[in-house]
């Protein structure tokens, strides 16, 4: 027990420091034989939360390595600390099993009944009787604290506050049903439960685990989102930009860990290795696309400025179903073919309804006079743009692709690593990135239109070859006539 004087001296440099409040009040009950090891990357959490409490931000998205203090610092600490000056303000927070959701819930409320809490601030509110679960719990300023999870049911109840921390388990990482449960559950459960949609605060909360998670829609899809990201080594070619409040990773040489007081180099590098490649990168780099890539080596593409003269030219077309969004892109590439290579001309990533799709082959078609094929899969608005195109486009071939996706990306695969792809540089197409990144994370990406629509077109060019042998063969053998002759 602290003397009255440094109570309350200590009580009021808690409620204006939440950092000073997590090391004096919460760390004592979370972790009560372990000495509390201060960090950058904890008063950096320390700060956006702080933010968030004050309105300053009222959407946080933070990506940061497990074992890091993550729920420790926003599930557990900060709903204690926040009551401390709003006891009124009910939260909303959850995890990816209720069993989580709830265990954090306790934490909290532990942190709230402790000696030292109580005897600085327990004048503020008191916790109730008659609604003081560990699901769901109130104080006599009708602060409540209700849980809910991404593998349960909804809850009818809201929050000024909305926490997720861990929307999917790291088991779950590779799993596209448990990525799209998580994302569809934000999207028609808690993005919906803002008591005030004006001024309430959302905080997302997680290690990475790959391009398609929460995070991911979240960036790609929604605005105005505050983006926190800690990785566990300095990269410089990851640099995130400073945020809204003036914070910089501040570190400076490459490699360098974010709490080696904490995480020691040795243990670090078992921890890598254990996690493997994709692993490490996702969750402790907060970069889900390994920069080797899974299918398609990053090393093996190829990059031209000038191009040959090219043999042939072919389109390769992607379908959506709708140009919303929420869709799947269309995605239109232009292959060029010279010998055993294949050169990327031209690339269309977009969302586009059918008449804009029409339109987009059209115009491409145009400037590609002497193409001898238009390659469009027969799923989508594929049949329907087939239909209206083949008429006067020519030409026209409709591809009922076999297999599933990876197996397709798997026989495409040779051409690339045989060093057969070349791509346009990023002073030709400074979108390119967008390209690798995507092909390099497929199959656990997103979205993957561009990687269908460039696998299509490298298989069929495979397949022609082999049953345009003959045809290839005379070609050449006439060519030769015509040198012998000139």
């Amino acid at each position: 027990m602290r003397m009255p004087m440094l109570l309350d001296l200590e009580a009021e440099m808690a409620r204006r420091s939440f950092l000073f409040f997590f090391e004096h009040f919460a760390w004592p009950v979370l972790q009560p034989a372990t000495p509390f090891k201060n960090n950058w990357h904890i008063s950096a959490i320390a700060d956006h939360l702080t933010a968030i409490k004050l309105g300053q931000i009222q959407k946080l998205l933070i990506n940061m390595p497990f074992r890091h203090l993550k729920s420790s610092l926003v599930s557990h600490a900060f709903p204690a600390w926040d009551w401390i000056d709003n006891p009124s303000r009910p939260f909303l927070t959850s995890s990816y099993s209720k069993d989580i959701s709830t265990r954090d819930a306790v934490d909290t409320r532990r942190i709230i009944e402790s000696a030292d809490y109580q005897a600085a601030f327990g004048h503020r509110f008191k916790m109730t009787g008659d609604q003081n679960v560990k699901s769901r719990y109130e104080n006599d300023k009708r602060g409540m604290r209700t849980v809910t999870s991404t593998d349960g049911a909804g809850t009818g109840f809201g929050g000024d506050i909305r926490i997720v921390d861990d929307p999917v388990s790291a088991k779950e990482a590779d799993s596209p049903l448990a990525l799209a449960a998580s994302v569809e559950w934000w999207r028609g459960t808690m993005a919906t439960r803002a008591n005030d949609p004006s001024t309430g605060a959302a905080i997302v909360v997680h290690q990475r685990l790959n391009a398609g998670d929460l995070t991911g829609y979240l960036l790609e899809n929604e605005e105005n989102w505050e983006h926190l990201v800690l990785p566990f080594r300095y990269d410089p070619k990851f640099i995130p930009k400073k945020s809204s409040i003036g914070f910089q990773d501040p570190r400076e040489v490459e490699g360098e860990l974010i709490h080696p007081e904490r995480i020691p180099e040795k243990v670090a590098q078992d921890l890598e290795k254990t996690l493997g490649t994709y692993h490490k990168n996702a969750q402790l780099q907060q970069n889900p696309e390994p920069r080797g890539g899974v299918i398609f080596a990053r090393s093996k593409w190829q990059f031209y400025k000038v191009l040959p003269e090219l043999d042939e030219v072919i389109m390769s077309v992607d379908c959506s179903f709708k140009d919303m969004v929420d869709n799947d892109y269309t995605a239109i590439q232009v292959w060029g073919i010279k010998g055993a290579n294949k050169y990327l001309l031209k690339r269309v990533r977009e969302h586009l309804g059918f008449q804009a799709t029409v339109q987009t082959v059209r115009s491409i078609r145009a400037q590609f006079p002497d193409m001898v094929a238009v390659l469009i899969e027969e799923k989508a608005n594929g049949a329907a743009v087939i239909s209206t195109l083949s008429d006067e486009v020519s030409g026209i071939i409709a591809i009922n692709p076999e297999g599933g996706k990876v197996a397709r990306a798997y026989a495409a695969q040779p051409d690339q690593e045989a060093g057969n792809i070349f791509l346009p540089d990023p002073s030709i197409d400074p979108d390119i990135e967008t390209f690798l990144s995507e092909l390099s994370a497929f199959p656990t990406v997103q979205h993957d239109d561009e990687t269908d629509a460039f696998t299509q077109a490298v298989n069929w060019i495979r397949v022609r070859g082999k049953s345009m042998g003959l045809v290839d063969y005379m070609r050449q053998q006439q060519e030769a006539k015509m040198k012998e002759a000139a």
